[in-house]
């Protein structure tokens, strides 16, 4: 499954409407940690494609959501389980370490 970009308009239908698990990264063009997380996640998505949807916020575009899930500083990554934040992880982390977090909701 390819990496979906959502937008405020869309993070309802994209996110919280679906089944399953969606690891939703919240990022920004200019930040730096942001485009080191971004070829993990091309990678994670690749391994887990078929099981895990992962999505990503732009906070530049999308304050709303972003605000709503109290992101604070970026990369922030939150984890829903069946259209509910699970948990959530915030800078640069490892495929290993975002593949654990998944297996814990699968």
């Amino acid at each position: 499954m390819a990496i979906v970009n959502v937008s405020d308009q869309t993070f309802g239908t994209e996110v919280e409407a679906g089944e399953g698990t969606v690891l939703v990264d919240f990022w920004a063009p200019w930040c730096g940690p942001c485009k080191m997380l971004a070829p993990i996640l091309d990678e994670l998505d690749g391994e887990v494609g078929a099981n895990v949807k992962i999505a990503k916020v732009n906070v530049d575009e999308n304050p709303e959501t972003a605000s709503r899930f109290g992101v604070m500083s970026i990369p922030t990554m939150i984890f829903f389980k069946d259209g509910q934040p699970v948990d959530k992880l915030i800078g640069v982390n490892s495929k290993e370490a975002l593949k654990g977090v998944l297996s814990k909701h699968e």
